[in-house]
């Protein structure tokens, strides 16, 4: 039996410990749940201990889940893994944001298929901040095209960046991301969300003004 109450306590406090060492409040900090792969049952758990912020990767098990829970309206449902074109439409009709949008024919599938009386559709573009080749996100060169696509298309609304910085990066990945985020938010003033961090680098992301946190095995249990 996965104690889920006691996992989001013990995530809570990690984030709270995180915030006190850089000098931030928690309430700044956003915590995600990934809850891909995960069943239903586990989600209500969660649900029923206040966690209301899930992420999912897979669009058609995310789908599932999402009309079996219909019924609990005021959760906030996070797209956050590589988007196929031929699943923007699934996504721009049931989820309330995206993180993981890296090019513009993503961007503007998404957006015909935001239908207009619909509230637009919450985004993060995805950078690769490391500038790897095997990772999705867009390069920080090609950053500034795409943010004038997403900012141009009425059913989206820029919120902000999302990033994967490699495996063991140093803090400077993070501030970069950091700095990036912070000069773009002058230009965009809807940007307010950096997602950024995970279990592992979890204190390296708050120090870097991270204000949401992707967090899954730590609550619900390894992946199967």
């Amino acid at each position: 039996m996965i104690a889920i109450k006691d996992n989001i306590a013990a995530v809570e406090l990690q984030i709270s410990s995180a915030c006190y060492q850089a000098h931030r409040h928690a309430d700044e900090i956003t915590l995600l749940a990934v809850s891909k792969t995960k069943t239903v049952e586990l989600i209500e758990q969660a649900y029923d201990v206040g966690q209301r912020a899930f992420g999912e990767s897979y669009v058609q098990e995310a789908v599932e889940k999402i009309i079996a829970l219909q019924n609990k309206t005021d959760i906030s449902w996070h797209f956050i893994g590589p988007i196929q074109t031929n699943k923007t439409k699934l996504i721009a009709e049931h989820f309330s944001w995206v993180h993981s949008i890296d090019r513009a024919k993503v961007a503007k599938r998404l957006n015909e298929h935001r239908s207009a009386q619909d509230t637009p559709l919450n985004v993060c573009l995805q950078v690769n901040i490391s500038g790897e080749e095997s990772k999705s996100g867009v390069f920080i060169d090609e950053l500034p095209s795409l943010l004038t696509t997403v900012n141009d298309c009425e059913n989206l609304c820029l919120r902000g960046l999302m990033a994967i910085p490699e495996k063991n990066a140093s803090q400077a990945s993070f501030i970069k991301m950091q700095k990036l985020f912070e000069s773009l938010q002058k230009q965009y003033p809807t940007m307010d969300t950096l997602s950024m961090g995970m279990s592992a680098d979890l204190q390296l992301a708050i120090n870097a003004g991270s204000t949401l946190v992707r967090i899954g095995s730590a609550i619900f249990g390894a992946r199967e």
